[in-house]
C-alpha cells in the first residue's frame, strides 16, 4: 500500500486532547460483528477499525458520542 504523501495538521477549534491510547481497552460489540471498537479513556469515547488498529482514532465528546449513538438507533445512518 502506498505511503500517505498528505500533511496532517490539527483541526481549527480543535478542542479534544491528545490521548495516549497505548493502554486503551478497546471492545468490539457483543456479538463480534464489524470492524469497530471502541475504549473510554479519560472522559471521552475513541472509535477505531480493528482491522487496522495502527490508523488514526475518532475522538468524540460523551455528547457527541450520545449524539451518534442515537442517530445510529433512530435509522439515520442506514443505507438502504
Amino acid at each position: 500500500m502506498a505511503e500517505s504523501t498528505i500533511d496532517q495538521h490539527p483541526l481549527t477549534g480543535w478542542d479534544k486532547p491528545d490521548l495516549d491510547l497505548s493502554a486503551a481497552d478497546w471492545q468490539s460489540s457483543s456479538n463480534g460483528r464489524g470492524d469497530v471498537q471502541i475504549a473510554f479513556v479519560e472522559g471521552f469515547v475513541a472509535m477505531r477499525n480493528s482491522g487496522s488498529p495502527q490508523s488514526p482514532s475518532l475522538i468524540f465528546t460523551p455528547a457527541e458520542w450520545g449524539a451518534f449513538v442515537h442517530g445510529a438507533r433512530e435509522g439515520e445512518f442506514d443505507l438502504t
